[in-house]
């Protein structure tokens, strides 16, 4: 049988998941190995180097470089608060005082006698890193940060925007079609799903302070309303936006995928931690649902590779069907000539609505149960 690797989305109702929580620069780990953890418990601790502030001190005293040192109340490793006076000078038989205040609270770090400049550094800024995740610390990776381990559902989007987040998973429809409207203070903090969302909906969504919102499609021009600028090919997820989006389908009019709504609405009420990073190309990057659970799953015994065979649940990531779901029905073993002229490789798909059509291989990622 003709098969061909594909990278594939996973949507699963349990899955063991470890997520690696590394600082940027080396710090310190503020938690220990079995320590139970939520999303937002501080797991690691680092040091940012505060900028520094150039101080004309000799220009501003009228002193030249060498004569400094004369004038300096504060030495080099001392610490100053803002306009705090750190040099001095007297002219005109002691009638004109000079004097040189800190722009900042800070530390001196050099004093030359060359340039007669003062540098003065800010005070290192904290910056933490969170577990992200509701579960266990598995690893401790010293100076660097841990590994959290959860269990629970798995779902992952073909497209998201915003960063990570967290809280209680609400369905605010009833069937996988249906757009999200009539929001309400009741879903502040939470995460809503729903099949859409136009641009009046997702503003209101903001105003209430809902911490994400999942559905099946969304036109592009909402997004870019959303965002207030086109998406480019880089990675998302660092967006300077009040809430986290995750596509799970695709653009326009496409609802929640029957399996994913069912899923999603099983863990209804759940918390959840989301993170709406996306990255299409090399490294792909794709956004995340993970619901940590303790629910009593049957695991399907049947082992899955990742490879495109026959009878495969897949995705189209390419027009015209972008974002449909089907079942690979047939894989010719020999090339065919597209209509732009292309020879490749094809796979014979039944679309969810039973439309069968001839797609690239390459243009088809598999969904992995």
């Amino acid at each position: 049988m003709s098969q061909a690797y594909t990278p594939g989305l996973t949507i699963t109702p349990f899955a063991v998941l470890r997520k690696t929580r590394k600082l940027p620069l080396k710090g310190e780990v503020l938690v220990e190995v079995g320590q139970i953890v939520e999303p937002q418990t501080l797991v690691a601790r680092a040091y940012l180097p505060g900028i520094v502030h150039i101080v004309k001190a000799g220009e501003i005293l009228g002193v030249a470089g060498e004569d400094l040192e004369k004038h300096i109340l504060k030495r080099e490793g001392e610490k100053v608060e803002k306009d705090e006076v750190i040099a001095t000078a007297t002219s005109f038989f002691g009638l004109s005082k000079r004097t040189v205040r800190s722009p900042i609270r800070g530390t001196i770090e050099s004093i030359s006698p060359i340039t007669g400049n003062i540098s003065i550094r800010e005070e290192p800024k904290p910056i933490y890193i969170s577990a992200y995740i509701k579960g266990k610390v598995v690893e401790i990776l010293p100076a660097e940060g841990v590994v959290v381990e959860a269990r629970g559902a798995f779902l992952q989007g073909i497209f998201g925007v915003g960063g990570e987040r967290w809280g209680h998973l609400k369905v605010v429809v009833d069937s996988p079609e249906e757009p999200i409207k009539d929001i309400n203070g009741d879903m502040k903090d939470c995460i809503i799903v729903g099949g859409s969302i136009d641009g009046e909906n997702l503003r209101k969504a903001i105003d209430i302070g809902v911490k994400g919102v999942v559905v099946g499609g969304i036109y592009d021009e909402v997004l870019r309303d959303f965002l207030g600028y086109d998406i480019g090919v880089a990675i998302t997820g660092q967006e300077d936006i009040p809430l986290t989006l995750i596509i799970m389908e695709g653009f326009g009019t496409l609802p929640l995928a029957r399996r994913t709504f069912e899923l999603l609405r099983r863990f209804n009420g759940f918390f959840a931690s989301i993170n709406g990073a996306t990255q299409i190309r090399a490294g792909v990057i794709r956004p995340e649902i993970i619901i940590p659970h303790n629910e009593p799953i049957q695991v399907q015994s049947e082992s899955f590779t990742n490879q495109l065979v026959v009878g495969a649940k897949v995705r189209v990531i390419r027009e015209p069907y972008f974002g449909r779901l089907g079942e690979v029905l047939s894989l010719p073993p020999e090339p065919q000539i597209l209509e732009t002229g292309a020879k490749v490789r094809v796979a014979e798909v039944r679309l969810e609505e039973g439309v069968k059509v001839v797609i690239p291989r390459a243009n088809l990622e598999i969904i992995i149960d």
